[in-house]
């Protein structure tokens, strides 16, 4: 899926929604419920949507997004400080990765599984080239467009641990932390304080920004593969 997009669309699903502390749960919902409230979906424009719906898994409400030849995400709106919760916690799945998906490359820029996590770094302490792709975006989508973004991957070919930068956006960091190994439910605890650093340390020597919302779903647009994920609970924790 189109990093940029999503950075502008994230703002515009969510932008007129209050910011809340914590995404809300999936578990506590019933199948076949609307999304609990803090989640919408985002969509593109000209791009097919994923089936997104609340499913029961070993009696537990999950969300699971099926996207045929398909871009989407769940969005959440956040205002969360990392300094006092750095940790985001999940469990997720997929039923296949894609055989032709590429993360080095435009035509290949898609994943069974993603997660976002959209990071408020000032306009002004960006590098002048991002920061003047900054101005002329906000001046298009908004002031609370998000100027930063982590997206961890269950990706087809590269090992655990593997990150690089979008191929369409350099405000977007792709890491993986799956590498095929289908079927099962895994589970993820990332330091985004940490990871953050990692990723834009050497242009922001500031305190770590505020989290400012998550995306989930999957993205088949670019190959014209299928693929369904499943996504549990999303949880900030302290750090232990």
């Amino acid at each position: 899926m189109r990093a940029a997009a999503v950075l502008a669309a994230a703002f515009l699903a969510v932008a007129a929604q209050p910011a809340m502390a914590d995404p809300a749960p999936f578990s506590r919902a019933r199948p076949g419920a609307p999304l609990p409230a803090g989640w919408r979906p985002l969509t593109l424009p000209r791009v097919a949507a994923p089936e997104v719906a609340l499913v029961d898994d070993a009696g537990v409400t999950v969300l699971r997004s099926r996207a045929a030849a398909a871009a989407g995400t769940v969005t959440h709106d956040l205002d969360a400080d990392p300094a006092a919760r750095p940790t985001l916690a999940w469990r997720w799945k997929v039923d296949r990765v894609l055989a032709r998906a590429n993360l080095a490359e435009k035509g290949g820029d898609d994943f069974a599984a993603r997660v976002y996590v959209f990071f408020d770094v000032p306009v002004e302490a960006l590098p002048l080239g991002a920061r003047v792709k900054a101005v002329l975006a906000r001046a298009v989508w908004g002031e609370k467009l998000p100027t930063a973004a982590i997206c961890y991957v269950w990706d087809n070919r590269h090992e655990p641990g593997t990150s690089a930068w979008n191929p369409y956006t350099d405000r977007v960091r792709t890491v993986v932390l799956r590498s095929a190994s289908p079927g099962a439910w895994a589970g993820e605890s990332r330091d985004l304080a940490a990871d953050f650093r990692a990723a834009f340390g050497s242009q922001w020597a500031g305190p770590v920004p505020r989290v400012t919302g998550i995306a989930i779903g999957n993205d088949t647009d670019q190959t014209g593969e299928s693929a369904t994920a499943w996504f549990g609970d999303f949880r900030l924790e302290a750090r232990r």
